[in-house]
């Protein structure tokens, strides 16, 4: 097992590995980009593993020469078991690559991103992965596209975790043996826990590394992600907070204060304020809570990303809007867990043709 600190080989080679289900043109968009990269020396073998889509992806796939791995889904499927099955077809190659691209099927490399990744790797043999700029690719079709772009807005330098997209060294992610499966979401910062803890170091760089179609154009889409997200801080709570490094345990007091004992107050009251009228005050109290911590929000966003005025505002908004979701999604972890029920994925996105 290398550890951190020991260098890549000399020309490391990038192995990619893309993830997908039901993606139509977002994935054959992906893929063709990867191909153009791979013609031209930037990536060598390529995986796509695909979680029993009923639509062309697989027949997109092998179109442009890229090997198809069909997930096992009679168990469930989830994004880090599909990535963890790209990566062992990778590693069960003659030559496996010494780096793993891994990229939604959703999302496009850019084409100036894997050398200056692979750069910063091969420059710090401390560093297991890096990760650049994600954008989204239509940020103006929505509000929610909006806001995912400037979610993956995210602090250059060393960092806690990185997402989907990012560039690993095969060695370190093997290592600690890939992403969690079990993980329906949250799968990313749990790994990177993980590889942080065994010694080795993440850094997001400052580089345009993919395009993302995210596709939200309905509120339910932005409840049903706000409900996974919900979910994957409830999961990661339950099962790493009473670590030292107190792992999401801050993010689902949270989610339980804003999501689920705000609004429980501001509904006694109300019920109250039917028998004695300044409960209502109290109810209205409340529910002025919300406003002012949306801007509370908006003025972290201003002064950590420099966001506009109006950008800032909507993301403090759907923010606090999306809170009883997130409870939601919380709620039904802990209620899948005393069941006893596997995890299945919360998908926002429907299939595209």
């Amino acid at each position: 097992m290398t550890a951190p600190g020991v260098p890549l080989p000399r020309d490391a080679v990038i192995g990619l590995v893309a993830i997908g289900r039901n993606e139509g043109a977002r994935l054959r968009a992906c893929l063709t980009r990867a191909r153009a990269l791979a013609d031209a020396g930037a990536i060598g073998p390529m995986v796509y593993v695909d979680s029993g889509s009923t639509d062309d992806s697989v027949a997109t796939a092998e179109e442009l020469g890229v090997q198809v791995v069909h997930l096992d889904t009679s168990d469930g499927f989830t994004a880090g078991k599909a990535r963890n099955a790209g990566a062992a077809a990778l590693a069960a190659l003659p030559s496996p690559p010494a780096l793993i691209q891994f990229v939604d099927g959703d999302a496009v490399l850019d084409e100036g991103w894997l050398p200056k990744a692979r750069a910063a790797l091969e420059e710090d043999p401390t560093l297991a992965a890096t990760a650049g700029r994600r954008r989204e690719m239509h940020p103006g079709a929505s509000i929610f596209n909006r806001m995912c772009d400037m979610e993956w807005n995210t602090p250059v330098g060393l960092a806690d975790a990185i997402g989907g997209d990012a560039l690993y060294r095969a060695d370190a992610f093997h290592a600690v043996s890939g992403f969690d499966p079990g993980f329906i979401c949250g799968e990313e910062p749990e790994l990177n826990r993980r590889l942080r803890a065994a010694g080795w170091r993440i850094r997001r760089l400052d580089a345009e590394m993919t395009l993302h179609d995210a596709a939200m154009t309905a509120w339910s889409q932005h409840f049903k992600r706000t409900e996974r997200a919900g979910w994957a801080f409830a999961e990661g709570a339950d099962r790493f907070g009473a670590a030292p490094d107190r792992y999401n345990a801050r993010e689902a007091k949270r989610i339980w204060f804003w999501g689920l004992a705000v609004p429980a107050g501001i509904l006694g009251c109300a019920l109250l304020g039917l028998v004695w009228p300044p409960f209502w005050i109290a109810a209205l109290l409340g529910l002025l809570a919300y406003p002012a911590m949306a801007l509370k929000v908006a003025r972290w966003r201003r002064g950590a990303h420099g966001d506009p005025w109006p950008h800032a505002l909507l993301y403090g908004a759907l923010v606090m809007l999306g809170k009883p979701w997130e409870a939601l999604g919380a709620l039904r972890y802990h209620r899948g867990k005393a069941r006893g029920e596997r995890a299945r994925i919360i998908e926002y996105k429907g299939a595209q043709r």
